[in-house]
């Protein structure tokens, strides 16, 4: 009589809503917070600035800060990729001062005016030109980051000066250009843009969590997808509510969105984001692995410039114009300061590029809010510094808890 032998291994498959509730309990507890604390931050945010003024929560107001942020987070964006590998760009605030200030420079109507297209794909040129320097200064002659990028932050900001010429001021006149931060999305449109992105966001998951059933692990309960998924559809839906009743849905904020995804898919589902990873984890246990961490970290510090030069252009969008003091004033601060608070690790190994949306949503409430309130700087400084402050030590906190956990 043969008797069958039956594998012990559970069959994959997803979990529980009781299961997937311990399981967040237990990531927290162990140091994995995600996006927990931006959450509570925002919610704390709007509920004091509402109190002190109505208009908070206006729909002009919402719609000035989609527009307003950004710049912020294209420019944080790149700061994450940087972070991720364990090193740090100073110089991104003047590299969106030259990226704008060239731009706005070739396309003066001045009869040697060039087209858009390639006035933008200059600056680029220049700006991912410029992050292979820091690259190669930091991979092959051993520099640190922080003098590098410190280096050309100075000479960045002559450049700028330079260029702006004497009368300190360079008007952007293209209605392209202008168009990008200027532009605002019928009703029509900006429902089906919630639609597809609510659409796509699901169908994400989806893939996601077929393919994790398919390679032996478990998925997470339908109550938790049928939770996020509710949560996208109310972001979104909202935002679009909310934007159509003042202006509409920035065109800007379209751009954004589109952004953070391709660079989310290059990060989270390329070979080339995996191995990012890998180096910010463990440099060299990456080398040894045969990754090739010079061109890793080369790679970062050229998109964080890109980026950089990017935000640029739509902040002179934005404005208008581009004048001396372009990339100064608290650009750098914030920039570097959105990817941080939004979760990203400043020891190497650990974040997303939605943190630094996240990060920029939440600066610019704060910002918004002190200027209904009729803030002075000083004031603004202070609580921003603060904001950091309170982000970093959550992170070294949480640090702590996965290393004591194991899961560092």
């Amino acid at each position: 009589m043969t008797s069958t032998t039956r594998s012990s291994t559970p069959e994959p498959a997803r979990q529980t809503l009781g299961e997937g509730l311990n399981t967040w309990i237990a990531n927290v507890r162990a140091g994995d917070i995600g996006s927990l604390p931006v959450i509570l931050g925002l919610i704390a945010i709007t509920i004091i600035f509402q109190v002190q003024n109505d208009r908070f929560l206006s729909a002009q107001n919402l719609t000035n800060a989609i527009v307003q942020m950004a710049p912020i987070a294209f420019i944080s964006t790149g700061v994450v990729f940087v972070l991720l590998i364990g090193e740090i760009d100073l110089s991104v605030g003047a590299m969106s001062g030259v990226g704008g200030v060239i731009i706005a420079r070739l396309l003066v109507p001045d009869g040697n005016e060039i087209n858009w297209v390639l006035a933008l794909g200059v600056a680029a040129i220049v700006a991912v030109l410029v992050g292979g320097v820091h690259g190669w200064f930091v991979t092959k002659l051993g520099v640190p980051s922080l003098i590098v990028t410190l280096a050309t932050f100075f000479m960045g900001t002559g450049v700028v000066l330079a260029l702006a010429g004497q009368q300190g001021l360079i008007r952007v006149q293209d209605p392209t250009v202008i168009g990008i931060a200027n532009t605002f999305l019928s009703d029509t449109i900006g429902w089906l843009v919630a639609v597809s992105a609510v659409a796509i966001y699901a169908i994400s998951l989806f893939v996601t969590d077929r393919a994790n059933l398919a390679q032996g692990l478990t998925a997470g309960s339908w109550a938790a997808f049928g939770g996020k998924v509710t949560m996208a559809a109310i972001v979104a839906f909202g935002t679009v509510a909310i934007t159509n009743a003042d202006r509409g849905l920035p065109l800007v904020g379209l751009i954004l969105g589109v952004t953070v995804v391709v660079w989310l898919t290059i990060a989270e589902r390329t070979k080339f984001g995996r191995h990012i990873y890998a180096v910010g984890g463990n440099a060299e246990g990456a080398r040894r692995a045969g990754i090739n961490v010079d061109r890793i970290k080369i790679s970062c510090f050229m998109i964080a410039s890109f980026m950089a030069a990017f935000g640029g252009l739509v902040l002179a969008s934005r404005l208008r114009s581009v004048d001396n003091s372009a990339g100064g004033g608290n650009l750098l601060l914030n920039s570097i300061a959105a990817a941080v608070i939004g979760g990203t690790s400043l020891f190497g190994g650990r974040g997303k590029i939605t943190n630094a949306v996240q990060g920029a949503l939440v600066i610019a409430a704060v910002e918004s809010g002190m200027g209904l309130l009729g803030w002075p700087s000083d004031r603004k400084f202070i609580v921003t510094g603060f904001i950091l402050l309170l982000a970093v030590s959550v992170d070294t906190v949480t640090r702590r808890a996965r290393q004591t956990s194991g899961r560092a």
